[in-house]
């Protein structure tokens, strides 16, 4: 019998078992699980149970947030007004082709002034309307000069992606200027603009020093290619004489720049166009080869030479004289010598340009952020800075940053050295420029140089008697 209960204990683990009453009788108070329902009257127990613990806590729930705030009183910000996030919203895109169309716009005037009405007029008022819009309206962000370190970082990291908008404006001016010469240099380019706009008393820059300043370009271009291509700084931007002018966001010592260029500008014709842009270094190159250039007179030069005197740009250049037989002697010496001399230019600037691995080491943001962690790491710097504090936050080891350090140097050590060489070409390729004699029987502009402004226009007498201002009959030469 004892064994009959334990095993139906055992099947049945909530069934409640008989109590002995206090008189020592058996008897059952509750029923057994199998006579009152089995599991149902189970279940239905232990959802009555949790229901009431619902009711008790729902109940509670208030009391307890009435203590706490009691014991923690809510601040109130009845007179606070609370920050609102301000977005800047992305420009439609019909803004960025509108700024395309006008740059295309502006090219095709430029280059009709330029060579077929042959308007300075035009393209006077042609700086003014880019200096208004893509100067001081659009603050100078259609801006070529500044899209080269676009280019240059997308050709060297397959992971940055220029924009095509910035391609296409990249583009547009060595399109033209492959067909028309410099016209964007002569009314279109906002910094050309500028400074075409305040050069009133312009005096002539002694050709051998005209040709030596007129290296820098080049240099610069090199420069800025290697910093964009290596991802340590877009130097073209950061050092822009004018932009920070147009966007009244400059730092004080940028437009103490600016200012010396507007007012050495007064005197020298275009400055930064001819000295240091690196833009207009790749349209020199350029214009060299263009289809069609811009001419002084409509058809023939009588000679004068007002247009070299009224150029303010050093670009036009005198007829030759036919040279002797001793001179052509030395001249071919001369240039045998330059181009045996350009190999030994390049080696020489690219051993040079390897030894500025240091200095542009430290120019690179990953370079410099190791260096600072090491001195922190070994005490000798105070404090850190955020940079440092959000590299150890990453959890990454300094030994993986130093290894990256080593090679972004590595790196532009080479890059170096190949901006030595770019140097080195650039000197060579000069002395042969200027060791070349190529005759001329009339005035012309030189088309690397020119900017096609017009100026020569008003000065030439065959273009005076074609629009009419004087008689045919005062010229010496034929007019056409």
């Amino acid at each position: 019998m004892k064994k009959s209960v334990r095993q139906s204990s055992r099947h049945t683990p909530c069934a409640v078992r008989p109590a002995a009453s206090a008189a020592g009788n058996d008897v059952r108070r509750y029923p057994t699980p199998r006579a009152a329902g089995g599991r149902h009257t189970e279940c239905a127990c232990y959802f009555s149970w949790l229901r009431t613990v619902a009711i008790v806590t729902l109940l509670l729930l208030p009391a307890s947030a009435i203590r706490a705030a009691d014991l923690i009183p809510v601040p109130e910000f009845s007179n606070h007004l609370i920050p609102t996030v301000q977005l800047v919203s992305p420009r439609a895109a019909w803004h960025e082709y509108a700024d395309v169309a006008m740059l295309t716009a502006g090219l095709a005037l430029a280059s009709y002034f330029a060579l077929r009405s042959r308007s300075r007029r035009g393209l006077f008022l042609l700086c003014i309307v880019s200096l208004a819009w893509l100067g001081f309206w659009r603050q100078g962000c259609v801006c070529p000069i500044g899209a080269i370190q676009n280019v240059a970082m997308a050709a060297f990291d397959p992971g940055y992606a220029v924009p095509a908008m910035v391609v296409a404006i990249f583009v547009l001016p060595l399109v033209f200027t492959l067909f028309f010469g410099r016209t964007f240099c002569s009314a279109v380019c906002p910094l050309g603009a500028v400074q075409e706009l305040v050069a009133l008393r312009p005096v002539r820059v002694p050709t051998w020093l005209d040709h030596v300043l007129g290296l820098l370009a080049y240099v610069y271009l090199g420069a800025a290619v290697l910093l964009a291509a290596t991802g340590t700084a877009f130097l073209i931007c950061r050092y822009d004489p004018f932009v920070g002018l147009f966007r009244m966001s400059a730092g004080r010592e940028m437009l103490y720049v600016a200012a010396a260029f507007l007012v050495v500008g007064i005197f020298v014709g275009r400055p930064y166009c001819r000295y240091l842009c690196p833009y207009g270094a790749i349209l020199s190159l350029l214009s060299r080869a263009s289809r069609w250039n811009l001419r002084i007179p409509p058809k023939e030069c009588v000679q004068c030479r007002l247009c070299e005197d009224a150029c303010p740009y050093g670009a036009i250049r005198p007829p030759t004289v036919i040279a002797t037989h001793a001179d052509r002697r030395v001249g071919r010496r001369r240039l045998a010598v330059c181009i045996a001399l350009l190999p030994a230019l390049v080696a020489a600037g690219a051993v040079l340009g390897r030894k500025l691995e240091t200095p542009l080491a430290k120019m690179h943001p990953t370079v410099a952020l190791a260096e600072r962690v090491r001195l922190e790491e070994i005490h000798e710097v105070s404090g850190t800075t955020d940079a440092s504090d959000a590299f150890r936050n990453t959890g990454r080891p300094a030994a993986d940053l130093y290894c990256e350090a080593r090679l972004v140097s590595h790196r532009l050590g080479l890059g170096g050295a190949w901006f030595g060489a770019w140097v080195g070409l650039v000197l060579g390729v000069k002395l042969i420029q200027l060791s070349v004699r190529r005759r001329r029987t009339e005035y012309e502009p030189d088309p690397g140089r020119c900017v096609s402004c017009g100026r020569c226009f008003w000065y030439c007498p065959n273009e005076q008697a074609r629009q009419g201002w004087i008689a045919a009959a005062t010229l010496k030469g034929p007019v056409t």
